[in-house]
């Protein structure tokens, strides 16, 4: 089609059956600071988790070339070298098949997540504009809409707080239309459970101040949050400690201690295989000291 046409179906995806197996992870972050005379949003939480999903996208009529190209790439990411799996991907750039471009956006988001400051902040507007392509050239992949929204975020860390806001508006958006092209994707509900967490956590304050910048700012609940978190984890049973760790926050939230401790000691037998879930083992074990669980 034309690139017009690609451009125009960017809003108008339609479902499309998926077809193959890969492998995909995903990373989350919405992060933001409220200060005096700044109404910036207070909470941090990243995910970082790796999962079997379905999709269906031009890689299932790819050639047998892009096909090895995608198998490398994921062996390489399965094994968390991020540097290797970027590498192999960048020579790839002007690619015309959006599973090399979500991939290549993935990567270099990784990768940038190893570093600080300017390099962080390239890497992650380099990923922005892979994903985008990746957008225009396969709106009906759910891997795209999942990739854009987070991208979407972490640009947003460095455009300011108003921008930041109008920012998770779309952010929902696309995780949402991830969801919709494959339910099968526990990871995409977990993304929602975690945007809705943050907006249903946010204070008074915070909630005040953001009504400065916006008639009306994104709001959530924790029922709503706990919902999503249930569905991911039923779609996909232990796909990931940090899911299990939101449910237990979640149920703190809500002031149900037993439910809270299951998930949390569940987190604590989870096998370790990324920082992050080093991350997420951590703070289990915080909160369960916080409910008086010896651990």
């Amino acid at each position: 089609i034309s690139v017009l046409a690609r451009k125009v179906s960017v809003w108008l995806p339609v479902l499309v059956p998926s077809s193959k197996q890969l492998l995909h992870r995903i990373n989350f972050n919405c992060a933001g600071v409220l200060k005096k005379r700044q109404y910036i949003l207070h909470k941090t939480l990243e995910v970082s988790l790796s999962i079997i999903i379905p999709t269906m996208s031009a890689a299932s009529v790819a050639s047998p070339e892009i096909q090895t190209l995608l198998s490398e790439a994921d062996a390489l990411y399965d094994k968390k070298d991020f540097p290797a799996t970027y590498a192999l991907l960048i020579s790839h750039k002007d690619s015309k098949n959006a599973d090399i471009m979500w991939r290549l956006a993935r990567a270099a988001t990784d990768k940038g997540k190893m570093q600080e400051g300017d390099e962080r902040k390239k890497l992650i507007y380099e990923a922005w504009g892979y994903i985008s392509t990746a957008l225009e050239l396969d709106a009906n992949n759910f891997c795209c809409h999942k990739w854009y929204g987070i991208l979407l975020d972490y640009t947003g860390e460095y455009e300011g707080t108003k921008q930041r806001i109008a920012n998770a508006f779309k952010v929902k958006e696309h995780f949402l239309k991830a969801i919709e092209l494959n339910p099968k994707d526990g990871t995409s509900k977990h993304c929602l459970g975690v945007w809705c967490f943050l907006f249903a956590d946010m204070s008074w304050v915070q909630r005040k101040a953001a009504s400065l910048l916006f008639a009306s700012p994104p709001t959530s609940t924790y029922e709503e949050a706990l919902e999503h978190f249930k569905n991911a984890e039923e779609t996909t049973p232990g796909f990931y400690n940090h899911n299990l760790v939101m449910l237990g926050k979640t149920y703190m939230k809500l002031k149900d201690k037993e439910a809270a401790k299951k998930y949390l000691l569940q987190a604590l037998e989870h096998q370790d295989k990324t920082t992050d879930d080093a991350k997420a083992r951590k703070e289990a074990t915080e909160l369960l000291k916080e409910l008086g669980v010896k651990v």
